[in-house]
């Protein structure tokens, strides 16, 4: 399997971090961007320093640096977005739209993944306010990405099971249930892990998935 150049930002967040370690295991030469604020928050800086000592690299670029995001994108094949989009009308997604310009002038990067991992925006017109801004900012990005051509993959994992975990997956309430149980389906639902599908949205460009069993084109949208 080729190994690839990987950059990844957002890469102390929930999912980012997840997704450092799954390319560094699969043996990718990782790299993590280093925002300059993030020296104010010691956690992140030691999982910073962890993650280089496993072999990843840091770069030091910003947001509201251009020069210094294009310089940071030309020494990668592949950037993986895991920015988080949770808090409403935060539009930190729309931050991507300035990786997208950096991206496209560097015209070195193969491909694409911005913080998708939920559903899948173009099926969410009907969407309610306060989420529907989220869907809203997820489809600009994915307009400027189609617009600028830029190689691409976009990752719909619908829901992230661990979110639900600590109050065993019932809708109705926040704390874990004391006397009874709903179990949605059989009970034997099997969990996938999100970041090895980041990995697989680049490292297997013509893979063959189920159920389709229909290669996948050049840019293409995966749904786990």
């Amino acid at each position: 399997m080729e190994k690839s150049k990987v950059l990844v930002v957002g890469g102390t967040g929930y999912l980012g971090r997840r997704i450092v370690k799954a390319s560094l295991a699969q043996g990718h030469e990782t790299y993590v961007m280093l925002r300059p604020e993030i020296g104010l928050d010691i956690d992140k800086l030691q999982m910073l320093l962890s993650f280089k000592a496993q072999g990843a690299r840091l770069l030091e670029a910003s947001l509201d640096d251009h020069r210094s995001l294009v310089a940071a994108v030309k020494q990668v094949d592949v950037v993986v977005s895991a920015m988080s989009g949770v808090h409403f009308r935060s539009h930190n997604l729309q931050l991507q739209l300035k990786l997208v310009d950096a991206i496209k002038e560097a015209g070195n990067v193969k491909r694409f993944l911005p913080s998708e991992f939920g559903m899948d925006p173009a099926r969410m017109g009907h969407a309610l306010e306060p989420g529907r801004v989220t869907f809203d900012e997820k489809m600009e990005i994915r307009n400027a990405i189609e617009e600028a051509n830029i190689g691409h993959t976009y990752i719909s994992a619908n829901c992230f099971a661990a979110y639900f975990v600590p109050n065993l997956c019932q809708m109705r309430t926040l704390l874990p249930p004391k006397e009874r149980v709903n179990v949605y389906g059989d009970g034997n639902v099997k969990g996938k892990h999100i970041q090895t599908y980041v990995l697989l949205g680049f490292t297997y460009p013509s893979c063959m998935i189920t159920p389709g069993f229909m290669p996948l084109p050049s840019n293409f949208h995966l749904t786990i």
